[in-house]
């Protein structure tokens, strides 16, 4: 089912004076996009796969690829594999830390991928001259307004602020906090898609009064029927509340290790132990810090994996954002999105 019209042609439910609003207000984000409503998909590994991603794009939103520790060569069957089950325009996320990320991102422009998202650091100005020559567009996630006028400089196309409601990987600063510092500041100049912790349509509606020009949705996404997350994972965020959603802990400070949100089970002690063999690994000089950076890294993907697709929700990472509360049942792709989109246009609406 296409999303075309989601927006223009809302349903009986609300007044279209809602709907035009919000059409106006993400104008610079779908054009950016070029999808009919500027909802992204955020990257969850495992998770945002061909299914998903294809999903996302027909139902008139923007489906990214979450690359994750994924060889060149996977990546390119997922992408070919996502074109053929969509033909409205998706994105792909990399990680800057991959070993490959050249070969990433020559994967991209073989396929013509027009938008490419840099995720987990700083993006290197070779990557990002690349990328730009292929002549997808870049976007990036910017933790700080320094940053973010850094990345602007860089000739970044688009920027995304996310907070640490966030699953997954996530920084210290909340969502709301890190809109109001930036936004104000960035706005006319470049496309900010917000990020972390949104789970209902009013707070899309608030983040595009802000300046931003769309949103990106992760956890809200998970329990789609479109997506091939195990039964039990599935269960586990329908049962969580937001307190479930909690912050990995840094063992020992000698090796920096960018927090995770996930719901809370005995995969938090095993983290623990994991950073402690690190640590130890440093201490003897058998690894340098890039490597026990990637070797956690690894343990994250793994740990992910047995929870995704083999449904092991004890043992297993169960990355989840603090909107998990707002998951209370499996359904349609456009079923979420449609919901959204309502919820948005009524709270604009309801402001006159």
């Amino acid at each position: 089912m296409s999303g075309e019209g989601l927006i223009a042609e809302p349903r009986a439910l609300h007044a279209s004076v809602g709907h035009a609003r919000l059409k106006e207000l993400m104008h610079r984000g779908t054009e950016f996009l070029g999808c009919d409503v500027a909802i992204m998909g955020g990257a969850m590994s495992w998770v945002s796969e061909r299914n998903l991603v294809s999903a996302i794009s027909n139902a008139g939103g923007f489906g990214v690829i979450a690359c994750g520790a994924m060889s060149p060569e996977l990546l390119d069957t997922e992408v070919a594999a996502t074109k053929g089950l969509t033909d409205r325009p998706f994105g792909v996320n990399l990680i800057t830390m991959h070993p490959q990320l050249s070969e990433l991102i020559d994967v991209c422009a073989k396929h013509d991928v027009g938008h490419v998202v840099l995720a987990g650091g700083l993006p290197p100005g070779w990557a990002i001259d690349k990328i730009k020559a292929s002549g997808a567009k870049l976007m990036a996630f910017a933790p700080a307004l320094a940053l973010a006028k850094k990345l602007m400089r860089s000739k970044v196309d688009a920027l995304v602020i996310e907070g640490m409601e966030a699953g997954g990987h996530i920084g210290p600063v909340s969502t709301s906090v890190l809109a109001q510092e930036i936004l104000p500041h960035v706005c006319h100049d470049i496309p900010v898609f917000i990020a972390g912790g949104i789970g209902r349509g009013e707070a899309v509606a608030a983040y595009l009064e802000m300046g931003a020009v769309g949103v990106q949705i992760g956890t809200r996404l998970v329990c789609a029927h479109e997506s091939i997350a195990h039964a039990n994972f599935k269960k586990a965020f329908i049962r969580a509340s937001a307190r479930d959603a909690i912050l990995s802990v840094q063992i020992d400070p000698r090796l920096p290790v960018i927090p995770v949100r996930a719901l809370k089970n005995r995969e938090t002690e095993r983290f623990a132990a994991k950073q402690r063999e690190v640590a130890d690994l440093l201490d003897k000089g058998d690894v340098e810090m890039a490597e026990a950076q990637l070797q956690i890294e690894h343990y994250w993907a793994g740990a992910l994996r047995r929870a995704v697709i083999d449904g092991d929700v004890e043992t297993g990472s169960v990355m989840a954002g603090q909107s998990v509360g707002m998951v209370t049942r499996e359904e349609p792709v456009t079923a979420i999105i449609q919901e959204l989109v309502d919820e948005a246009a009524a709270a604009l609406e309801s402001r006159g």
